[in-house]
């Protein structure tokens, strides 16, 4: 069946080219990403301290894009420590600085700051990526924080206003009933949530026989990593499409989204230029090869960002999509986070969540990893909506058993796994903007 090309391009189109006629290309993309990084690093080398100091005796003349490759790169790192030194513009043009605070640590935070045009491109984002899976008269649920002047689900409201569509702010969900009543009360017919709590919201919505009431036909997930098995389970209850957005807060919170082909996020290249790289050695990787996301701002005055490394792991996907688009595509995005069991064998949260959210009682959960006597401890705290019998514990090992180095290490046994269940008729709302990860609380070892 023929699908419509991403709302992504003729936006991009009209960012590069002033207009939707004629025909996008990879050269007219290109030339002017070129054309946006040379302005970029003119501009952060003439007005930010941070730049200044780092490009100091670099030759920093960009002629192609492989030219890029010539200057370092900016870490997460470099946000805790000069947050103020990035800005190119006085504090009075700031409208908006947010804070985040990596999960697990005590360290200094990450500070953003953006002004009013930089929060003005976010907003006209949303506008148009949206048109993904909205069209006008459609009312949305903002699963998302949006009290807050600025804040991502108050954007989000703006640009779906712009596109004839009424966005109604909920929060975060922290009562799946209240959520459930204004879903009723107001006729929405999408949702834009977290992965989990959408998930969780949506078993809620079951648990009372209601999901066939609801006229949900699209749901857009965001801000964590989206486990396969949440997708699966939102279009089981409700039949619904349900889309992938990437981006973080430094990106100016929109990265990429993908269209009704779902093989992979379309990219909002007239705002960012996206690179792969060895995660070990910093260097580009072909085309197709998974790496490193590595992005510069090209259109950001207040505190843009040349060359910042995300942590987040993809690759280019290779090939013309199914809505025919010449923007480049991601591969879904995994979860950032590693712990090591040994030099080699590591585990990601994501790990977890695809077998573990197939259990419908599951409403969260929590990996801790200690060691005693030399063996390491995975402790694993489930949220769980009811009180289950006892035998639960069995198929959860089942399918724990699924995860290979787990198997390994149960067989082998150097890895003892235990289980700890608490429950709750909330859905738990984030405990700060960091994405959730295992705490690794073993002596020695850098958490």
């Amino acid at each position: 069946m023929a699908i419509n090309v991403t709302p992504l391009e003729p936006w991009v189109q009209e960012k590069i080219t002033g207009n939707c006629s004629g025909r996008l290309t990879r050269k007219l993309i290109e030339d002017y990403q070129l054309n946006k990084l040379q302005e970029t690093i003119a501009w952060v080398s003439a007005s930010s301290r941070f730049y200044r100091r780092l490009y100091q005796g670099l030759d920093c003349k960009i002629t192609s894009l492989a030219d890029i490759n010539k200057l370092p790169f900016t870490t997460s790192e470099d946000l805790k420590d000069y947050p103020l030194d990035f800005l190119c513009v006085s504090q009075d043009n700031i409208s908006r600085i947010v804070t985040l605070q990596t999960s697990g640590t005590t360290g200094k935070p990450k500070r953003l700051f953006f002004s009013e045009p930089d929060q003005e491109l976010t907003i006209d984002f949303f506008h148009h990526g949206m048109f993904t899976l909205i069209k006008p008269g459609d009312r949305v649920l903002i699963l998302l924080p949006g009290e807050t002047t600025g804040s991502v689900g108050d954007l989000l409201r703006l640009g779906l206003a712009r596109a004839g569509v009424t966005g109604s702010v909920h929060g975060i969900v922290s009562n799946p009933e209240a959520a459930f009543e204004q879903i009723k009360r107001e006729k929405i017919n999408v949702l834009v949530g977290i992965p989990t709590q959408v998930l969780n919201l949506a078993r809620f919505i079951d648990s009372r026989d209601e999901s066939s009431s609801l006229n949900i036909k699209s749901v857009l997930l965001s801000t964590d990593y989206v486990p396969l098995t949440v997708v699966k389970e939102l279009q089981r209850y409700w039949g619904c499409q349900v889309f992938n957005h990437y981006g973080m807060t430094e990106m100016g919170l929109g990265g990429g989204i993908e269209c009704e082909g779902f093989c992979g996020y379309h990219l909002r290249e007239a705002d960012l230029y996206f690179e792969i790289i060895d995660p070990l050695t910093g260097t580009p990787v072909i085309d197709g090869r998974p790496g490193e996301i590595v992005f510069t701002t090209l259109t950001r005055s207040a505190m843009p960002l040349v060359r910042y490394r995300t942590g987040d792991i993809s690759r280019f996907i290779p090939g013309i999509c199914a809505c025919n688009t010449v923007l480049k595509r991601l591969e879904r995005v995994k979860s950032r986070d590693r712990v090591f069991l040994n030099e080699t064998d590591y585990l990601t949260i994501s790990d977890f969540d695809e077998v573990l959210f197939e259990f419908g009682d599951i409403i969260d959960f929590e990996v801790t990893l200690t060691e005693e006597a030399k063996q390491n401890q995975l402790n694993l705290n489930i949220l769980l909506r009811k009180p289950v019998d006892a035998d639960i514990k069995q198929p959860l090992l089942q399918s724990l058993a699924k995860i290979p180095i787990l198997k390994a290490g149960l067989q082998t046994n150097s890895l003892q796994v235990n289980l700890n269940f608490n429950v709750t008729s909330e859905v738990r709302a984030p405990k700060s903007s960091a994405k959730r990860q295992i705490q690794d609380r073993r002596r020695g070892v850098r958490p």
